[in-house]
């Protein structure tokens, strides 16, 4: 009796698919009518609609990204407004504050720092030669002198005859421009008329150049013209002797003669071969009818040998089962022996031990002496 293990199911499995995916790839390749040479239409439609499903998911998964980026957004820009508005009442907080419980006249120190000193305080000069102004008071400075509004009187006339000469000389140097600019602009419409000149001359070679090659192309065009029409007209005549040598030929007028082999009568030519006679069609017609015929022979003959392997199999396996279950049997009638052999000697063994102690002892009790009266009968 065989049996069978995980190891050959899969196995058994593993080629069963290769085998299946085999049968539907030649139905795939050897069917003319489903047949597309070149590619694989249900493999491209299967990669596009992957190609598909990946574009809709990165597209999903970007969309949650960026409904995740605006939320976010929106958080601190809301986030951002609190603080700003916490700071804002923070200053206003603290400068209320500073107001109401921090002035000015409430510091120790206020008398150095106070603005309205120098109101206070006495002149601190009254004239140019006031005994109060030291050098370490630093009252007087160069410039600083009490005729001080008819010393700026004179400075600005004298700034005005300044100002009076360098308009003058502004005036000269925008007449010497002037001057330039106008030679310049001269000498530049010279320049253009001889570029005038020179562009016209150019205009004309061009046209000249342009007029000989449209001459020549037409030239060229006439011949390409008259040749193409030679060649057209022989080509017509190549296949008018063509058709006529087709037409009056062995290969459309299908005669099997033409096919004869020059290397024997059971040998043809393939490309002038037209076909089987209806002789040769009924040869293979039987031919194939006793190929038939022996193959169901052989799957009958397959079909008893295995029928007979299965009936000795059966046969087989009943008489392992037969032979296995008579084993156990004796086994445990061999188990029951030993175990019946077992306790008969453990009971001689413990009546050993209690004559052996009785005998240390000068002791023997009359129960001893029965027992082992009865185990001698």
């Amino acid at each position: 009796m065989e049996i069978v293990e995980p190891k050959d199911l899969k196995q058994h499995f593993s080629l069963a698919k290769r085998r299946h995916m085999e049968l539907c790839r030649q139905k795939r390749i050897f069917n003319a009518r489903n047949r597309i040479i070149g590619g694989d239409t249900k493999a491209w439609d299967v990669q596009v609609r992957d190609q598909k499903i990946k574009e809709a998911t990165e597209k999903a998964r970007h969309e949650s990204f960026a409904a995740e980026m605006r939320q976010n957004d929106k958080t601190t820009c809301l986030l951002e407004d609190r603080e700003r508005r916490d700071r804002k009442e923070l200053c206003k907080a603290i400068n209320d504050f500073q107001q109401n419980f921090q002035k000015p006249e409430t510091r120790r120190e206020f008398d150095l720092s106070d603005p309205l000193a120098l109101k206070k305080d006495r002149v601190p000069r009254q004239s140019d030669n006031d005994v109060w102004n030291t050098v370490s008071g630093m009252q007087k400075f160069m410039g600083e002198d009490l005729n001080f509004h008819e010393r700026k009187k004179f400075q600005q006339e004298q700034n005005r005859e300044w100002s009076l000469q360098q308009q003058k000389e502004w005036k000269d140097a925008r007449a010497d421009q002037k001057c330039a600019e106008d030679f310049y602009m001269r000498t530049r419409l010279q320049f253009d008329e001889t570029a005038q000149h020179l562009q016209k001359l150019e205009n004309a070679t061009r046209r000249a150049v342009c007029a000989a090659v449209k001459e020549f192309n037409k030239t060229q065009a006439a011949e390409s013209a008259e040749r193409k029409s030679l060649e057209k007209k022989q080509e017509e005549e190549d296949n008018l002797a063509e058709i006529t040598n087709l037409l009056r030929g062995g290969l459309l007028s299908e005669n099997p003669q033409q096919a004869a082999s020059s290397f024997g009568p059971h040998r043809v030519a393939p490309d002038r071969w037209k076909g089987m006679n209806q002789d040769q069609l009924e040869q293979i017609r039987l031919c194939q009818k006793q190929q038939v015929q022996e193959k169901l022979r052989l799957q009958e003959e397959e079909r008893l040998r295995d029928r007979l392997w299965d009936r000795q199999r059966v046969e087989h396996a009943r008489e392992t089962l037969l032979l296995e279950r008579q084993g156990r049997r004796q086994q445990r009638e061999l188990r029951r022996a030993l175990d019946c052999s077992n306790l008969g000697l453990a009971k001689e063994q413990l009546l050993q031990k209690k004559y052996m102690k009785e005998v240390y002892t000068n002791q023997p009790t009359e129960e001893y002496f029965a027992q082992f009266n009865t185990r001698s009968r």
